[in-house]
């Protein structure tokens, strides 16, 4: 059975929101704003997934709060993934294949500004040999950018040439965390997004031109710095591969740091007829658990609106391109 996205909304990005950490003020709006899409009413929603981070929102079961914005009544069937909400629609995709649904809701929602979101990343390293030393997200970021220009794969020329598609650029300023300058970092960033699936048939009743979801593959690289060429994306290559990406038009890249894109659009072949992150991407907002997500609904949103007949997503989750999702998605 063929699964298609049928609506997208994202909350604002911004640097900071004086909502709960659990989401919801950011959620409600955009879960209306998807019904008007479609048509649907949570009732007719068969099976609820989100993404979020307890550690990020500094409390124990925010996810279970962020229900709240769904509503106590009637029960739902309701699961959820403590990670970047592409993987929540990956869980949703699946629940629709096996026939268990005909209609999903994946939302993806974080509060980077409550914390200190570099110091919050670390803990998701080796916790034996690395997280005691605190590394950030940042300096690790930095650590690859480094072996990339030092073995020639890029330089910091193209690096500033991908912070100037958003707008960004200032090859000039000052370094954060050698080689990495301001314009090669995304802001952190508060926000939330939401995509609606649905099986094929129920999708062609929702909207007239439904993005369906062709191909979806991730797979996993080691946790282990050291033991892994961060120059590359070998996890992002191999599930690249499993997937037709033939005529693809548009790739959305989940790329929180300039180099990674380059290292990205290496691993997936795209070629310079791609368009490449048109909405900007995570250089222009970095909702944390919402990001990956984001860039499936904007890749649908393309075929949705008849801009494109045939569209890459990718999502990252970890330090330095860890984990990988790829999805293609086609009007049919």
């Amino acid at each position: 059975m063929n699964v298609a996205v049928v609506g997208f909304a994202q909350a604002p990005h911004v640097r900071a929101t004086p909502g709960t950490t659990n989401g919801v003020e950011m959620l409600v709006p955009i879960f209306a704003e998807v019904f008007k899409q479609t048509g649907l009413s949570k009732e007719d929603i068969g099976f609820w997934c989100s993404g979020s981070s307890d550690y990020l929102a500094g409390r124990a079961f925010s996810f279970i709060a962020a229900v709240d914005a769904i509503g106590a009544f009637p029960p739902i069937h309701e699961s959820h993934v403590e990670m970047d909400a592409a993987w929540a629609l990956y869980e949703a995709w699946l629940k629709i294949r096996m026939g268990e649904a005909d209609t999903a809701l994946v939302y993806g929602f974080g509060k980077s500004s409550a914390g200190q979101l570099r110091r919050v990343l670390s803990l998701q390293l080796d916790p034996y040999t690395v997280a005691p030393l605190w590394p950030d997200s940042v300096s690790i970021a930095a650590l690859q950018a480094r072996l990339g220009l030092d073995a020639g794969l890029w330089t910091e020329k193209d690096m500033a040439e991908v912070a100037a598609r958003v707008g960004k650029s200032d090859p000039d300023g000052p370094f954060v965390a050698d080689p990495l300058r301001a314009h090669d970092i995304a802001p952190i960033t508060d926000g939330a997004s939401v995509v609606v699936l649905a099986s094929e048939e129920r999708a062609r009743d929702l909207v007239e031109r439904p993005a369906i979801i062709s191909g979806i593959e991730h797979r996993v690289d080691s946790a282990v710095l050291g033991a892994r060429d961060l120059t590359r994306s070998p996890s992002t290559e191999i599930a690249a591969k499993a997937l037709d990406l033939d005529g693809v038009e548009l790739a959305e890249l989940h790329s929180p740091f300039t180099h990674q894109e380059l290292i990205l659009r290496s691993a997936l072949g795209l070629g310079d007829g791609v368009r490449i992150t048109p909405s900007g991407g995570a250089l222009a907002g970095n909702p944390m658990f919402a990001a990956g997500l984001s860039r499936i609904g904007e890749a649908a949103t393309a075929i949705l609106e008849g801009t494109a007949s045939k569209t890459l997503a990718h999502a990252t989750s970890g330090p330095a391109l860890q984990q990988n999702l790829v999805a293609v998605l086609e009007a049919r």
